[in-house]
């Protein structure tokens, strides 16, 4: 489960918003062990304050999902990681060396590092499935 899961690109993130429903969005992310990090990056945001960053602060518990679909059905699996987040600054000590796993998962980070809030899971259920077994 691991190694598909830090060979995709991209993951949904869902977090649980002050009404206690699901929010849910696609987020780059990199594993590093048992710990999940996405950040706030320099792609086009409405505010630099989203809606998950406020849902982790006030409940970390979350869950990301990366799946594989393809119209060959054989090759198609899912993995899904519940843990506990946190939100860590930008300026925090800990930022740079939270950021460090995206910046060498994808090139488009390596001249422009993430520079906003960065979301560290915790990552304590791994589950999956894969059509090869």
């Amino acid at each position: 489960m691991r190694a598909l899961a830090s060979g995709a690109r991209v993951a949904r993130l869902g977090t649980l918003n002050a009404a206690g429903a699901v929010d849910l969005v696609p987020v780059t992310f990199a594993l590093a062990g048992d710990e999940l990090v996405t950040a706030v990056d320099h792609k086009p945001k409405r505010s630099t304050r989203l809606t998950r960053l406020d849902n982790v602060r006030r409940d970390p518990r979350v869950t990301v999902l990366v799946d594989h679909y393809d119209d060959e059905w054989s090759t198609l699996w899912w993995v899904r990681m519940r843990g506990s987040g946190r939100v860590v600054r930008p300026g925090d000590v800990e930022h740079g060396d939270a950021v460090a796993p995206l910046v060498e998962k994808y090139p488009q980070y390596r001249d422009q590092p993430p520079a906003g809030a960065a979301i560290l899971v915790s990552v304590q259920e791994w589950r999956g499935w894969s059509a090869l077994g």
